[in-house]
């Protein structure tokens, strides 16, 4: 049996804008999930996060590259096998509340998975449904006949895990699970998903650009940048020496308790255009490091080296980050 639960290989999704132009939203993106580990994939808004969740999905297929899970690969089955596999593999979205049925009574909404694949009503599977609600914190019989507009945003995720759990995946990709909910409720989610994974033993994506967030609960960290992985690595690795300056720019970014605001842009410009994106590296029209040698070759992950990796022809060193 494969030791990853997920491997990505070389994937692009590309969309075609009105005018007829096509943009590239995941550009050649590999990465593996360990079984029983959580990979958090940070990045700004518009990078491509959520379009990789999706196509990691099939929802919609990618243009090229490969999605196995399990070992097998998801992208080369047939249509029938493809739908078997694709239980393996569930996904919690943004808005706990748009991703609900509104019409739906919870039970029905947490059922709905065994529904689909067991042929069965919401009586058949009461037991299981009872079981899924409980292990994320509810009561069943006090939320058992409640719809979504009669709970909170925090309440709505914990059912939208409940149904991702009912066919115990070995994957969970969640995409910006908590950006919607309060603080406070934030870490009862997240404790909650520690908590889950911990007794099922089941692989996470998690997408978010909360690095906060990453840092707490993911073992590793790959950061995105207009469509491409620019940085990969353990999660201490990562916040204690990154190696990309647009890594170091998101850090430096993060509002920390007690640390004094920068007093200059850690990072200036906005994400270019992914219809005509620039040549090279990316990132160089906003580096100060950027070379010639970047604007005409595109830098791909190093080999591995440890447990970090990174996409960049000036990469920095550990006197970089100690001297910033």
């Amino acid at each position: 049996m494969s030791p990853f639960a997920l491997e990505v290989r070389d994937l692009v999704r590309r969309f075609r804008r009105a005018d007829g132009a096509w943009v590239t939203a995941v550009d050649k993106v590999s990465f593996t999930l360990a079984r029983g580990e959580t990979l958090g994939l940070v990045g700004e808004s518009g990078c491509g996060k959520s379009s990789l969740a999706r196509a990691l999905m099939h929802s919609p297929e990618p243009d090229s590259g490969a999605v196995l899970i399990d070992g097998e690969d998801f992208t080369a089955q047939p249509r029938a096998q493809r739908r078997q596999m694709r239980r393996r593999l569930q996904m919690v979205f943004q808005d706990p509340i748009s991703s609900l049925n509104p019409r739906r009574r919870v039970c029905e909404i947490v059922a709905e998975p065994l529904s689909i694949w067991d042929a069965g009503q919401v009586d058949t599977h009461r037991e299981r449904v009872a079981s899924a609600l409980s292990e994320v914190g509810f009561d069943p019989d006090t939320v058992w006949s409640r719809r979504p507009h009669e709970m909170s945003g925090g309440q709505c995720q914990r059912v939208a895990i409940a149904r991702a759990l009912m066919l115990e995946p070995s994957v969970l990709v969640l995409d910006e699970p908590v950006s919607a909910l309060d603080v406070s409720v934030q870490a009862q989610i997240l404790n909650l998903l520690v908590d889950v994974r911990r007794r099922r033993d089941f692989s996470m994506l998690f997408i978010s650009h909360d690095l906060t967030v990453i840092r707490n609960i993911c073992n590793h960290v790959a950061v995105m940048y207009l469509g491409r992985i620019v940085e990969m690595g353990s999660t201490d690795l990562i916040f204690r020496a990154p190696r990309h300056p647009y890594t170091r720019a998101l850090l430096d970014s993060m509002l920390v308790p007690g640390r004094k605001l920068p007093e200059t842009e850690v990072i200036s410009g906005d994400l270019p255009s992914l219809h005509n994106p620039p040549s090279g590296c990316h990132f160089r029209t906003r580096c100060l490091r950027a070379s010639t040698k970047c604007e005409q070759s595109v830098p791909q992950l190093d080999q591995p080296s440890g447990m970090q990796r990174v996409a960049c022809w000036h990469s920095l060193t550990t006197s970089d980050v100690a001297g910033n």
